[in-house]
Parts: C-alpha cells; structure tokens; sequence
C-alpha cells in the first residue's frame, strides 16, 4: 500500500518515466508471447523457436536496464533525514523501489497480453483480417501457464535487479569496520559512534553526555573516546574535496572489446561454422559471429566511464580557460554515470549500423516483430541515457546554483553543456562507425 501511495502522489515527470517502464515492458512481453505463438504454430522446427525466444533476449535485457535507471532516479524512494525513525530505512526503500518497479512492468505485461489476445481473436473477433494468424497460432488454445510464465520474465528480473543495484551498503573504510555489536534497543550494529540519532538525543543527547564526562579526568576522557571509537577527525569546509579517482574500467572493456572483434574476425576465415540467422532475414553466417558481437557490445560498455573520463581530461589539457575547465571537471565528476549508458547506446548504434550495412535492396522489408524489437532497444537505450543525464544534473543542482549565486552567467553553464555534449560526440561518434565497421565485416562477403 505504501508503494501504491508514493506511486500515485508522485511528479508528473517520475509518472512519465515509470509510463515508459511499462510501455518498455507491454513490448518485451508481446514479443516473448509472439515467439510462444510461433512456438506452437511451428512443432517441428522447434530450433527456430528456441533461435527467436534467444534473440529476445536482448530487447529483455534493455527493457530491465531502462527499468534500473527509471529506479535509480526515483524521488520517492531517496533516503532522506527522519524516515529511519517512522521504519522506512534504507533497505525498507529498496524494497519499496522493487515494488514500484514490479508493480510498472506488470501492468506492462497485462498490456501485452491483452493486446495479444485481441490479435489471436480471443476476446472480439479477428482484427485485420486475420493477416496476424501465422505467427500467433490463432487455431490452437492459448497454454495460460506458459504464458504466465513468459509474462513473469520482466517484472522479475526488473525487481530482481532494482533490489540488487539499491541494496544498503556499508561505505565505511575497511578500518573503521569493527565487530559488529547491538548498543540498547535503538542501538545500530557497528561503533558507538555511528549510532543513530532519534528525537531528543540527536539534539540534547550529546550535550548531556559531555555534561556528564566534564567532571572526568581530562586523560580518563581521552581513554573513553578512544576505546569508544570515537571520530575525532575534522573536516575542513574551505578545502575542496579530493578529486575522484579515474573509472579502472577502461583497460578490460578495451581488452574484452579487442577478444570481440578478433573473434569476428576468426569468423570471417572460418567457413563451415554452425549458421545464424539475424532478425529479419538481413544476413546468414556463423555462430561465433554472435559470440563476438555479444563481447563487443561489452567491452564499449565497460570502457565507456574510462573513455568519459578521458575525454574530460583532454579538454582541460593546454592551458584551459574557465568554461573547459568547468566542461571537462563535469565530465571527469559524472563518468561513472554518464560513461557506462553513452557506451551502451555506443554499441547499440554500431550493432544497429552493422545491421543497416549489410541489408539488401532486394531483400523483403523487416517484419513488425523485428521492428518492435529494435524500436525497444534503441528506445531503451537512448532513454536511459537521458535519465542518467537528468541524474547527474539533479545531483550537481547545488554546485550550479552556488555558482550562480557567485555571478557567474547562465550562458557559460549552457555553453559548458554544449562543449561536454560536442566533446562526447566527437569520440564516441567514430568509435562507433569503427566498430560497425569491422563488426559488419564477417557477414559483408556472405
């Protein structure tokens, strides 16, 4: 009930990201449900069933990525100050985060199945002339419980995922770990000195215990903390923070791309491999093609915070002014959250541009399914680029507002903005028509 509130007291915007959760969803479910249908229209060729319900596997895993990144901005399920002492603590907000997530794919699933219905006839009668009853098995029963099934695919694995990406972590150094202990019944397990405040303590409770240690000996009290594990260390406000440390990514997303792209290329030699069928009839050739492509696809993603962070460092080099400094400390500050979903969209656009390469005037048009499935993809993708950038804005929200307060013109943070988006397009852009480029080579000659 209380993930049923949140959800329905939210902002438009977070209403409109977790629509296209469920749109995202309703996709992927028609998708699986059309390959259950092929299943059964098609007995004995069950390899290609399997080959389609395999291929579906990618419009899944970017429907549950996009889900993750809709989770990870949700407002509602930040931890804020006071919602531990009414019960609502960090993993009680990651459990309310799974749900709301559950609850968003769900509705997309009864979508799906509702529409899928009314393809096959079961509910009214045939649409379009009956021109879907090949592929949906109109003239045999639904199986209900492999339908279920299929459906349950999405809203579990989108739950399963937010809950593991959210799940409380103790940020503590290593030696400030100590044996874990229960201090009275509002006691945190961990020191003293990480305990929890709550009401009157947080405010008075503090002062009544210096009152009453002021009576100690000066070395006794130095004892006390010490042995209480008391933090004695401060923290100097007029200091900026250490600059965070570069993404260590980097090297195995370009070795794990480079194994992608020479197993393309042992593909290319190797002729009397087992075949692959691509969606829509673009291409045949061998299966290590998969394998590659899968590792390529990766490597851009594991290499993409490294390369972000790259790209920020390249623009403060050779005596940077103000707006290359502010543009390439951004970049180095969000790599982490920018970097990884810009090399998935980069991966994406290369497989896509592969694609595009080796299609065939001649060849008959895509299918509908084949459409769905990269309209759910590249949709996916791009929309979970756009909501980590909405992130990083919201989390740099003070920064600009502090250097507005200072006087500085809001045509410069445009300007920063636009040398960032340029800076990211001039490398990532190549990178991916090189990719593409040798990614298409294996097939090109087929």
């Amino acid at each position: 009930m209380l993930a049923l509130r949140l959800t329905r007291g939210s902002h438009p915007a977070v209403q409109l990201r977790r629509l296209l959760v469920a749109v995202a969803s309703a996709g992927t479910g028609f998708l699986l449900l059309c390959t259950l249908g092929y299943a059964m229209g098609h007995p004995d060729s069950p390899a290609a069933a399997a080959l389609r319900l395999g291929w579906c596997a990618t419009p899944l895993a970017a429907t549950v990525y996009f889900a993750v990144a809709v989770a990870r901005t949700d407002p509602a399920t930040k931890p804020r100050p006071g919602l531990s002492a009414i019960g609502l603590g960090p993993g009680r907000l990651m459990a309310i985060s799974a749900t709301t997530t559950a609850l968003a794919c769900t509705l997309g699933s009864m979508l799906a199945l509702l529409f899928f219905l009314h393809l096959r006839g079961d509910l009214t009668g045939m649409p379009f002339d009956g021109a879907a009853a090949e592929f949906l098995a109109s003239d045999q029963p639904l199986p209900l419980p492999a339908a279920l099934t299929l459906l349950a695919l999405v809203p579990v694995t989108a739950s399963v995922s937010v809950a593991l990406v959210l799940r409380p972590r103790d940020l503590r150094p290593a030696s400030e770990k100590g044996p874990a202990r229960s201090y009275g019944r509002f006691g945190v397990q961990g020191r003293p000195d990480r305990r929890e405040t709550f009401g009157a303590y947080g405010r008075f409770g503090a002062h009544l215990r210096a009152g009453a240690r002021g009576s100690e000996p000066a070395e006794q009290l130095a004892q006390t903390e010490q042995s209480e594990g008391a933090d004695t260390t401060t923290h100097d406000p007029s200091r900026p923070p250490a600059p965070r440390e570069a993404p260590r990514g980097l090297p195995w997303g370009i070795a794990v791309l480079a194994a992608g792209l020479a197993v393309e290329a042992y593909a290319n030699r190797t002729r009397d491999g087992g075949g692959l069928s691509l969606p829509g009839g673009l291409a045949d050739g061998p299966a290590s093609v998969l394998a590659g492509w899968v590792l390529t696809a990766i490597g851009l993603a594991l290499a993409g915070p490294g390369l972000t962070h790259l790209c920020g460092r390249l623009l403060q080099s050779v005596s940077p002014g103000a707006l290359r400094l502010l543009a390439g400390r951004v970049l180095m500050e969000e790599a982490t959250r920018i970097g990884r979903p810009l090399g998935v969209v980069c991966a994406v656009a290369s497989g896509g541009f592969a694609m595009t390469a080796l299609y065939d005037a001649d060849a008959p048009a895509f299918g509908p399914l084949t459409t769905l499935g990269l309209l759910l993809v590249t949709g996916c993708t791009v929309a979970t680029l756009l909501t980590a950038a909405l992130e990083a804005k919201h989390a740099r929200a003070d920064t600009t507002a502090a250097l507005l307060r200072l006087g500085a013109p809001a045509t410069m943070l445009r300007s920063a903005a636009a040398l960032r988006a340029g800076a990211l397009l001039a490398l990532f852009l190549p990178l991916t028509l090189f990719v593409a480029e040798l990614a298409a080579l294996p097939l090109a000659g087929r």
